[in-house]
């Protein structure tokens, strides 16, 4: 498997001390993980790299022969503006670094600077450089609104143009290695966005997917980092985490809502730093896979009610997209319908039975507190027990009418519907309310409105008739 540089762009160090080139270039790689890297001792060479070479990021030291680095500056601003510049010198000149951060420079270091400090303000640039090469991206999906890859997004079945712009915001943040946040009900089909952004990331290795909702801190830690032998009673053989069975893949981690505090400051250092610890280990790992995390809770309410860490939050949701319940997308069930009938058949080695035509009707009529996962479920038990060629509408009924019976059962204990009424209607009133909403609700058919009601639709049609008399 081969390793995916990171950045995608080049970082390219310019210094006529190669010793100094090969000191820097290793601790960028080892500290932050940095491995596309160019080297140049000549600076007279630059402009000639830069212009064979995808540069991004520029380390350029102040004082070499023949062109010095102030000089290498003016011309890099001025033919590519687009790159950053970081100048490093061997003396701390004031002036100096003045005049190259007027000039454009990034920012300014000397050589015998903490090296942590160096290694963050390169980091800094990368991602700078990262935002802004994604919203060139975003804003260029925009206005296309036009897939490059549609194919990733088959397994996903819609016509929604709200779900077909979602399409394209994952095709614009796929290959930035910040996170993404995938929000959304139980059941909306989450991991299958996840696995579209993994496809679309560039990423050679795997998605590795982890549920952690009831995983107490140990177990987090465990699971995720892995352990040394003898890290704890038990461990008897040094075991790899899931963050290491990612790697230059995609770690996935679903129900993130759910993580204890703790774990969540586990989650946070592994996210700003790069880096983390295996149970029993001093000696750090890089972090080399793109997280995604998932989770059907409202994590701004939790972070309000401090369930949740604030900065995590924050730094979850640089990239964040949330899928709409299905009682927002109606217009996909008959699509998903079909297509669940299908894979049903198939999977129970059945011909594909016909639905009556007003199933489709039916079930835009129900609000699907399980989305889609809870449609697929209905059409899985209803293809088991079809016998005739056309598919009976009786367990999707029996499903539908069970559900309306508990939502029921909590409306009246939560409050009366007829709380926000100043005057009582009528029975006639009332019977024309609900007769006129179950055939809003039921798209006009007499036969959905009627089972609606619960009565049979001769009894509905002579109701209907009392009313234009």
């Amino acid at each position: 498997m081969t390793n995916r540089l990171y950045p995608d762009f080049s970082v390219l160090l310019v210094d006529d001390e190669p010793a100094w080139l090969r000191s820097l270039s290793l601790t960028l790689e080892r500290s932050a993980g940095i491995t596309n890297i160019i080297t140049c001792q000549e600076s007279r060479d630059v402009m000639e790299l830069i212009a064979r070479e995808k540069v991004g990021l520029l380390l350029l030291d102040l004082t070499m022969p023949h062109l010095g680095g102030e000089e290498l500056l003016e011309m890099v601003s001025e033919k590519h503006p687009e790159i950053a510049v970081i100048i490093i010198s061997g003396l701390n000149q004031i002036d100096a670094a003045v005049r190259c951060v007027k000039q454009g420079a990034f920012d300014y270091y000397v050589k015998t600077v903490e090296e942590e400090r160096l290694i963050g303000g390169v980091l800094r640039a990368i991602r700078m450089l990262e935002l802004e090469r994604e919203n060139r991206e975003m804003a260029s999906r925009f206005f296309s609104r036009k897939l490059i890859h549609p194919e990733v997004f088959a397994d996903i079945v819609t016509n929604e143009r709200a779900m077909l712009a979602i399409f394209t915001y994952i095709e614009a943040v796929a290959k930035s290695p910040q996170p993404l946040l995938i929000t959304g009900e139980s059941g909306v089909g989450k991991e299958l966005f996840a696995r579209a952004a993994h496809r679309l990331s560039g990423c050679k290795g795997q998605l590795v997917a982890v549920n952690v909702a009831g995983l107490d801190d140990m177990v987090f830690s465990d699971t995720l980092f892995g352990h040394q032998k003898g890290a704890f009673t038990g461990a008897d053989q040094p075991r790899r985490g899931m963050v290491e069975e990612a790697v230059d893949g995609t770690l996935f981690l679903d129900e993130i809502g759910d993580l204890s505090i703790a774990s969540q400051v586990k989650l946070l250092r592994l996210l700003q730093e790069g880096e983390y610890f295996p149970l029993g280990s001093d000696r750090p790992k890089r972090l080399k896979a793109r997280i995604i995390v998932a989770t059907h809770r409202d994590l701004s309410a939790k972070v309000a009610s401090g369930e949740f860490r604030r900065d995590l939050f924050y730094r979850l949701k640089i990239h964040h997209l949330n899928i709409p319940p299905l009682r927002d997308r109606k217009d996909d069930i008959p699509i998903l319908l079909d297509h669940f009938l299908a894979e049903a058949a198939a999977s129970l080695g059945k011909r594909k039975p016909t639905p009556p035509p007003e199933l489709a009707q039916l079930l835009m009529t129900y609000h699907f507190p399980g989305n889609v996962r809870e449609l697929r479920a209905m059409v899985y038990n209803a293809v088991s027990v079809h016998r005739d060629r056309k598919l009976s509408m009786e367990t999707f009924l029996e499903a539908i009418g069970s559900a309306a019976a508990a939502d029921t059962g909590q409306t009246v204990d939560n409050a009366s519907i007829f709380a926000g009424f100043e005057r009582l209607p009528t029975f006639t009133e009332a019977a024309e309310l609900l007769v006129t909403e179950a055939l809003k609700r039921a798209r006009g058919n007499q036969t959905i409105a009627a089972r609606l009601l619960g009565i049979s639709q001769p009894a509905l049609s002579k109701r209907l008739k009392g009313l234009k008399e």
